[in-house]
């Protein structure tokens, strides 16, 4: 009778051990989280993992400090707000942005469920006619201001995260005085941080 209930025992603390670590079914992973620190407050978010180039590229950038000191280059009241040109670090004012990179770009990765709604966090990228993949750009990406959305955008951008608080602070920067090239007459600094 000890033995059958210990078996029992085992068999049922291995059941709870695979159930909570996702095997034997759909991975589940444990999804990551950021906050990015600007002058009017920060914003926090996770990453999808339905996105893992974009998720694992986005880690390793902000890891290493890339982010850091770079600037949102580009803000459209009622559109969304940009940064992540490495080129936006060292700017003079009124010099136009978003041709930087950090020398590659990732394979898009688009998902259907994945939309360009309010606080979606998404992969910038140069146009159709030089850019057929429509891959996304190795470091510059964006934050989705409107409260419906763009999705107009839905399967031609990369959407990989999402702000999950901090929404007043996207419509602090998106309304931020700006010249004929959408840049920011006051520079508005970013800084990334991975939170484990």
């Amino acid at each position: 009778m000890k033995k059958i209930t210990f078996l029992l025992s085992f068999i049922l603390l291995i059941m709870i051990n695979v159930t909570s670590s996702g095997q034997g079914g759909a991975t589940t992973q444990k999804q990551v989280k950021f906050v990015i620190h600007t002058e009017f407050g920060d914003m926090k978010g996770i990453l999808y993992n339905e996105t893992p180039k974009h998720r694992d590229n986005f880690v390793k950038l902000a890891k290493s400090g890339f982010y850091d000191g770079l600037l949102f280059h580009r803000v459209i009241m009622g559109f969304m707000i940009q940064g992540g040109d490495p080129t936006s670090k060292t700017a003079k004012a009124g010099q136009r942005l978003g041709g930087g990179d950090p020398g590659y770009t990732i394979p898009a990765e688009f998902n259907p469920a994945l939309k360009h709604k309010r606080g979606a966090l998404a992969a910038a990228r140069t146009s159709d006619d030089v850019n057929p993949t429509k891959a996304s750009s190795g470091s510059q990406f964006y934050i989705v201001q409107p409260e419906k959305g763009t999705h107009f955008l839905d399967m031609n951008y990369t959407v990989f995260g999402e702000i999950t608080d901090g929404f007043d602070v996207i419509d602090k920067i998106a309304s931020a005085p700006k010249d004929a090239g959408d840049r920011p007459l006051k520079d508005i600094k970013m800084t990334v941080k991975i939170v484990d």
